[in-house]
């Protein structure tokens, strides 16, 4: 597994959809865009398992490929068969054990992989986010939960975006219901990655298509692109 330079900004796709086929699809669509990271979902890898990692490794093997696990328990177990299988990442939570964190960083670095901390409903995730760093992790994911900001209004992944990323010194992305302009906003508040979810809805009806999501990744791509050029 080549060796990445985690600094570098990039745009990463969620493929949070529940069919390999489906996966594949909007990461066609997203490579085509220009995206640098794709992500199997954990909805797909609920459904899916590590085949759907196996998928899209085969079909994109020069595109790091992250494994939203969550894991909570099992790290090196956990890690082992998502790396064999083709990730490059694997998400722990903030929340685990520090034993497990420390078992997913050891397989991480057993096979050449790097590991991702999500620190999704901490107490105080600037201090989640110190302590991850401390076990080991690569990166830090500042993560609002689906339930909670659909219960709890008036919240967003950026509110405690930059106290996070001064908090360390290893990257940060914001992750949760963020618009395109808030993704792009997370890169002026110290983020090192815009992650766009699919299928993106795009009304409140219906998701995008491929087509369309294509396109939106393109205006993403183009805007963080913009960003980097800024610098």
């Amino acid at each position: 597994m080549p060796e990445l330079d985690l600094r570098t900004i990039n745009v990463q796709v969620s493929l949070d959809v529940t069919s390999i086929f489906q996966a594949l699809e909007m990461a066609r669509g997203a490579v085509n865009a220009g995206v640098d990271w794709l992500e199997a979902g954990t909805p797909l890898i609920l459904a899916e398992g590590l085949h759907a990692v196996a998928a899209l490794r085969e079909a994109f093997p020069f595109h790091p490929i992250v494994a939203d696990l969550k894991t909570m328990d099992g790290g090196g177990l956990e890690a082992e068969m998502m790396l064999d299988a083709g990730a490059t990442f694997v998400v722990v939570m903030s929340q685990a054990h520090w034993a497990t964190v420390k078992e997913v960083v050891a397989m991480a670095r057993r096979k050449g992989g790097y590991v991702m901390a999500d620190v999704l409903n901490a107490a105080d995730k600037a201090h989640a986010a110190q302590r991850m760093q401390q076990h080991g992790v690569d990166y830090i994911i500042a993560h609002l939960g689906f339930d909670e900001r659909r219960h709890v209004p008036g919240l967003s992944a950026l509110d405690d975006l930059e106290h996070i990323v001064a908090s360390v010194d290893i990257p940060v992305q914001a992750v949760g219901g963020l618009s395109i302009d808030e993704a792009i906003a997370s890169l002026q508040l110290g983020a090192k990655s815009v992650v766009i979810g699919a299928p993106l809805a795009i009304r409140e009806d219906r998701f995008a298509t491929s087509d369309e999501f294509e396109s939106i990744l393109s205006e993403v791509v183009g805007r963080v692109n913009e960003f980097r050029r800024s610098l």
